[in-house]
């Protein structure tokens, strides 16, 4: 007997995350690793951590004790505040903390997804995001913001797969993994569909506070409300983290809806891991509270001269028939290959002759399209690195 023989239906569309695998690489010190998405560690506020876990450590009863499903009160209050900030006005009644976005978007699966529904995602889309709504088991429909299918063609095309449309996914800012950022025209246009298909539109802003150039666009959700005149009105759901400002290690995101959506979510809540660590949420509401803004300005001004170094490094290195996104924020440009090169091939040989990673780009499409595309991450390599990384890169394409 095997118990394999009787797992359920969705375990056989869980997949193992190849950019949780590369990131074993970084154990190789001879490894220049572009492939995962992670903040660079001495940006890390550490002293202000060991602080407010030392404040919040003198009150045991409170930080190492049961909380709140919903989160802790004073980080839900501070988030509805910066919300606010964002053209969103709410308060913390429509705050749900999670275990990081990552949670949010599980849960979120689970909320809305039956067998044979349909999700719309971008093509390319976050990997993560995929690997979350995979265990539920729906249809993929790839969304455009720019060249929509009329929303009758995506209901028939999900009636027909035996479902319904549930709700359109994307991140608007400084995608991962293409880098692009969604005019205010699209951005409204998702809205529009999301109307017209009575779906949920899930806005994941990991990376929202992360803008280099140009002006800020307001969130779908902002616009949302500016249209419909309160939060409680509204179908798109915002999903948050202070995993690329603040820490990722905490496991600290939140989601930001209407009241009835969060009180479903507390209930998933409930039932997974009935609430999120005390003690990093009480840590993390004093330091969001007191340095959110510099360390924004500080991380913004880092990374924007990190993504000026590997644009300049493609720019000299790479050969002609390569062309790659130019991001106004975020982690991550995106190249698109010669056709006939792919990714994944290039991966292998690139670890095994030039000691290069980064992520292969079809991992990011739901049907696996997408082969002569790879994802660089620009954040956590150094200059030296960048520019010794993307030469290598450069030399290696040049022989393919």
């Amino acid at each position: 007997m095997s118990l394999t023989e009787i797992f359920a239906t969705r375990a056989g569309r869980m997949k193992t995350s190849e950019i949780r695998e590369l990131l074993k690489l970084l154990d190789q010190p001879d490894i220049i690793s572009f492939a995962g998405g992670i903040p660079d560690p001495a940006l890390f506020p550490t002293e202000a951590f060991q602080a407010a876990m030392g404040r919040a450590l003198s009150n045991p009863g409170q930080s190492l004790q049961y909380s709140t499903s919903e989160g802790y009160p004073p980080l839900r209050q501070w988030i509805a505040s910066h919300m606010a900030s964002l053209g969103i006005p709410c308060t913390a009644a429509n705050i749900l903390i999670t275990s990081g976005s990552q949670q949010a978007l599980d849960y979120l699966g689970k909320l809305f997804l039956s067998p044979n529904d349909t999700a719309l995602v971008g093509w390319p889309t976050y990997l993560g995001a995929l690997g979350a709504f995979n265990a539920y088991e729906p249809h993929y429909d790839r969304l455009d913001p720019a060249t929509n299918h009329a929303p009758a063609d995506f209901a028939a095309a999900a009636a027909a797969k035996g479902g319904r449309v549930k709700f359109a996914y994307l991140s608007v800012d400084f995608a991962n993994p293409t880098g692009v950022t969604l005019t205010e025209e699209e951005r409204i246009s998702v809205l529009t569909l999301g109307d017209a298909l009575d779906a949920a539109v899930i806005e994941d802003a990991a990376y929202q506070a992360l803008r280099y150039d140009g002006d800020a666009i307001p969130p779908i959700l902002a616009l949302e409300i500016a249209r419909k005149g309160h939060i409680d009105e509204c179908r798109t759901i915002y999903c948050g983290s202070f995993s690329k400002t603040l820490s990722p290690g905490l496991r600290v995101g939140w989601v930001c809806a209407a009241q009835p959506v969060i009180s479903q979510m507390v209930l998933i809540k409930q039932a997974a891991d009935l609430q999120s660590a005390t003690l990093n949420q009480i840590a993390m509401a004093e330091v969001a509270a007191t340095l959110f803004d510099d360390h924004i300005a500080r991380i913004r001004a880092h990374y924007g001269a990190r993504r000026d170094r590997m644009l300049a490094a493609l720019e000299q290195h790479m050969p002609e028939g390569v062309i790659w996104t130019k991001p106004e924020g975020g982690m991550f440009v995106w190249l698109t290959l010669p056709k006939g090169i792919d990714g994944a091939d290039l991966l292998a040989r690139s670890l095994e002759t030039e000691r290069v990673a980064f992520v292969p780009g079809a991992a990011f499409h739901p049907d696996g399209s997408g082969r002569n595309t790879i994802r660089l991450n620009f954040s956590s390599p150094n200059d030296a690195a960048i520019n010794q990384g993307i030469s290598r890169l450069g030399l290696l394409l040049r022989r393919v």
